[in-house]
């Protein structure tokens, strides 16, 4: 299958990273280079672009798509929470611009053999990175019960949790779960059938949970934005799409703190801590897609734009 993915908030995003003729950008999560290509036409001559993705596949077609900008571009296959390292390898002190498109790709979800649908029965695999060892079905069939009960209540914030992991803990004691119609078919048994009419997939929670802990997605973002905001260029901007609460509250957490950061008492006249604000929120509320585009992409209801903008 051809790697597609329909970039979200695609001008929101643009317009948000005041891209300069001369400046450098940061695509941490490159996936088909929907949004590079497009920062990519507004940079002149000096401009430069790095993309970053840890997906084999994703590599292949965004090398391809940027290929009449090659002389500006530096593609590397890593995570994104090793940019520091990708930086320094580059030569690259500080840069303009950097974005993150969180969550899976069009081209994840469409390709069965991957892992992560749970429309179709295929091995449960879920892997970001194929060059982990590490599935999906390997924490289904390893994790105690209630190791998966914590995993489905906080990654996937549904209330059957702990029915779930006792299903599933009871299913794998007669044979190791190995697909993803197996799995699916744990979930539903788990769920009353009453309360699982007209309320999306009953494994979609479930599965969101299972794909977050493999791939240690919420650490990974965590670790990463305050290192990003310090490698920003004066006005710089770090540009953020989420897809789900979890996300989106790490985002909105790390960008107040490191828009004030002082942690003296509220009584205080003057701060005594010595943190010095990194810059600002430019984004009071998330940006949200259009009407027009949430109608003709619904992958992107669920999409949010945080905005930071360096000191």
């Amino acid at each position: 299958m051809e790697f597609v993915h329909k970039s979200i908030l695609l001008d929101e995003v643009i317009e948000n990273l005041n891209i300069r003729e001369d400046g450098c950008y940061v695509d941490g999560t490159l996936g088909g280079a929907g949004h590079s290509y497009q920062i990519c036409t507004h940079l002149g001559e000096k401009g430069r672009l790095i993309g970053i993705d840890q997906d084999a596949d994703a590599i292949q077609a965004a090398t391809k798509r940027l290929e009449p900008y090659k002389d500006k571009v530096s593609i590397v296959r890593s995570n994104y929470v090793n940019f520091d390292n990708v930086l320094d390898e580059l030569g690259i002190d500080k840069v303009n611009g950097i974005l993150l498109d969180l969550g899976v790709s069009s081209y994840q979800l469409d390709e069965a053999s991957r892992g992560f649908t749970y429309r179709e029965d295929v091995p449960l695999d879920m892997r970001m990175d194929q060059r982990n060892t590490k599935t999906a079905a390997d924490i289904v069939n390893e994790y105690s019960e209630m190791e998966l009960y914590r995993m489905i209540r906080d990654y996937g914030e549904d209330r059957f949790a702990k029915n779930i992991a006792k299903h599933i803990v009871r299913a794998r004691a007669k044979k190791p779960i190995e697909t993803t119609g197996e799995l699916c078919e744990i979930i539903k048994a788990a769920i009353p059938a009453k309360m699982r009419a007209g309320t999306g997939h009953p494994a979609k929670q479930t599965f969101q949970a299972l794909r977050i802990e493999l791939n240690h997605e919420l650490d990974v973002l965590t670790q990463s934005i305050d290192g990003m905001i310090d490698r920003l260029a004066p006005g710089g901007r770090l540009c953020i799409i989420t897809f789900h609460s979890l996300e989106d509250r790490i985002v909105k957490t790390r960008f107040r703190t490191n828009e004030n950061p002082c942690i003296c008492p509220p009584g205080f006249p003057v701060c005594v801590c010595g943190r010095i604000s990194k810059g600002k929120v430019i984004t009071r509320k998330p940006i949200l897609p259009s009407e027009q585009e949430m109608e003709e992409n619904s992958r992107s209801k669920s999409a949010k734009l945080r905005v930071f903008e360096k000191a």
